[in-house]
């Protein structure tokens, strides 16, 4: 019986639908916290209202730039990473050097995290400020080609400047957040205006429902972004290598082993910088910030 065709997908593609679907998410946040502002104008007087836009954005960006800024120094203290000596680590700066060099990006700082877990992040700013870090785990347990898959999926995100785009994403969730909140309690201190009328009655039940709603629904869309953008470091990875062998592996050997006792001392808000989720949590994919493993592995196959 001859074998069943492949439908075969140019890594180029992948990347390019990927970031295409993100850019698409963002909009969606962005055409929410339009439909969230422009609910409330009509709850509160207008002036009021841009008021406290004013003062959410300023709060959130104020908020946001600090993180992006001091991103790399949160995430690895929150580990417990420690630079990588190159004299201890030669065969790991080794491999980082050899994926820049093909790449084009400049030698991040690489950490080393006590972990018997196969995993490894990427954060900073941009690439000329960005770190890598890889867990003893992953050292132990790939191979050279395996490693380099997950070291390419990491410089990936780098290249790919997800960081700054996650901070986009943050920023506007940050505002709805902050505005929904602001409008909610303002409801118990008569912040309303006078305008009399069933159709303000609607529209002030619209502004109370788009409040409550309007987090949750941008939270699942922070999520989507996230898995596209992971989805999109697979791609990078292969692209970067050569090879999608490497990286398949290693995904294999990270679905097949358990989450160990050392992931419970990982802080929870550092989770979706790792390439694979560090608590092997059983959620739908919908309430997921990394994609099925199987799935990812299915599209790899397909390179």
């Amino acid at each position: 019986m001859a074998e069943k065709m492949i439908d075969r997908i140019s890594f180029h593609d992948q990347i390019q639908r990927n970031k295409a679907k993100s850019a698409l998410l963002i909009a969606v946040v962005f055409i929410v916290l339009l439909a969230l502002g422009y609910a409330i104008s009509f709850a509160f007087d207008p002036g009021y209202f841009f008021f406290i836009m004013i003062i959410s954005i300023i709060f959130s960006i104020s908020y946001i730039i600090f993180g992006y800024y001091n991103s790399d120094k949160i995430a690895l203290a929150s580990v417990g990473a420690k630079k990588a000596l190159p004299s201890e680590y030669r065969q790991l700066y080794n491999s980082i050097d050899g994926l820049t060099i093909a790449s084009g990006m400049p030698m991040p700082q690489i950490y080393i995290m006590e972990s018997e877990q196969i995993n490894a992040f990427a954060t900073g700013r941009n690439p000329q400020h960005s770190v890598i870090c890889v867990t003893t785990g992953a050292l132990k347990k790939l191979n050279k080609q395996e490693l380099e898959g997950v070291l390419g999926h990491e410089l990936s995100h780098i290249a790919n400047f997800d960081i700054r785009f996650m901070t986009l994403t943050a920023v506007l969730i940050g505002i709805i957040a902050i505005l929904s909140q602001i409008f909610l309690r303002s409801m118990w201190y008569g912040g309303r205006n006078e305008r009399e009328g069933k159709g303000n009655a609607i529209l002030m039940l619209i502004a109370i429902l788009l409040a409550i709603l309007a987090p949750i629904l941008t939270q699942l869309v922070q999520f989507a972004i996230s898995r596209k953008r992971e989805y999109a470091a697979d791609a990078s990875s292969v692209k970067f290598t050569r090879y999608p062998t490497g990286l398949i592996n290693a995904l294999r050997k990270i679905k097949n082993e358990h989450a160990p006792e050392s992931s419970r001392r990982i802080n929870k808000a550092v989770a979706p910088l790792f390439m694979s989720d560090p608590f092997r949590r059983k959620f739908s994919e919908l309430f997921s910030t990394h994609p099925d493993i199987n799935k990812r592995i299915n599209i790899l196959e397909r390179m």
